[in-house]
């Protein structure tokens, strides 16, 4: 519980938490390059990230606080520590793994990014989203959503306004750069207007009315989603949007994120419902290999990074 503008307590908003700690270019970095090569250390995220390090400082902090990582003295180095994942770190793999995915098959720098090879069949590519309950396939057309629009306020109000832009990492490592899907998740707004995309709200009003948000903002904001080839506006509709492949896609990365917030904050209600139309139950996401149809998780599958970018591109 926090105290809102009055004094009074409110609960934590277990998406909105989640919106602003992983809706973060920077954090996501900080995260894939733990799983991919390991990194424990300050200055080995300093030199992969190129970030000032005040603020990466700020964000191991963040990540510490929210329990993903735990800080840990260094053997033989009293003065020094290093930063590990926890159980609640290593949840998020299924998070960045659905992230990578997304932007290998939807963006032009996606042969860059990280590829997910399944063990224990060889298969070479992003997973597919499968329902736990009935072992089904499931994307956005497969399921309905629940938003409780009292709640969804509760998701934007006081949001933390970062550009969903913002500055490129100086990273030597480009692949761990997540500028497209910053579109979508870089702010509480583009979140829970993709969310809400997602769970089949189409027209302005709509969304306006779903998160009491002012006009010039939602104007904005649908903007960027439309430049970012997530929503289109139909020819000759007036002011409806629609999700695009593209932004479809992100159903994945979504229902993660979804699934996360839950474990995060337990005892925090959920304002959101994801119902699997086929066997009726509240989806439990995990992922399947498109090579063998077999879940996948971290002890069968591994992440690898491209060990080598030609010079010029």
């Amino acid at each position: 519980m926090k105290p809102d503008s009055r004094g009074e307590a409110t609960a934590v908003n277990p998406v909105a938490a989640t919106l602003d700690l992983l809706g973060d270019r920077l954090s996501l970095a900080l995260l894939g390059h733990a799983f991919v090569s390991g990194t424990t250390r300050f200055n080995q995220w300093l030199d992969l990230t190129g970030a000032p390090p005040s603020v990466l400082t700020g964000r191991l902090h963040a990540l510490v606080d929210a329990g993903v990582l735990r800080r840990s003295p260094r053997l033989g180095a009293s003065d020094r520590h290093e930063y590990l994942l926890t159980d609640l770190g290593n949840d998020t793999w299924q998070i960045l793994v659905g992230i990578w995915g997304w932007q290998r098959e939807w963006t032009p720098e996606g042969a860059w990014q990280p590829d997910l090879v399944h063990t224990t069949c060889g298969h070479r590519g992003p997973a597919a989203v499968m329902c736990q309950d009935c072992g089904a396939t499931v994307t956005s057309n497969d399921t309905d959503i629940e938003m409780d629009a009292r709640t969804v306020w509760t998701v934007t109000s006081g949001a933390r306004r970062r550009s969903t832009r913002g500055p490129a990492l100086d990273a030597p490592q480009a692949d761990m750069q997540f500028n497209a899907v910053m579109e979508a998740l870089g702010d509480r707004w583009s979140g829970a207007i993709t969310g809400l995309a997602l769970s089949g709200a189409r027209r302005f009003g709509e969304f306006r009315s779903a998160l009491d948000i002012s006009p010039t903002t939602l104007t904005d904001r649908l903007t960027r989603l439309c430049d970012a080839e997530i929503l289109t506006r139909p020819a000759g509709a007036h002011r409806e949007y629609r999700l695009t492949p593209r932004g479809r896609a992100l159903f994945g990365v979504f229902v993660f994120l979804i699934r996360w917030s839950i474990r995060a904050y337990p005892d925090a209600p959920s304002p959101l419902r994801i119902i699997h139309r086929a066997c009726g139950s509240l989806l439990t996401p995990v992922l399947r290999c498109r090579g063998c149809d077999e879940p996948v998780d971290r002890t069968t599958a591994r992440v690898e990074s491209v060990a080598v970018r030609p010079a010029n591109t």
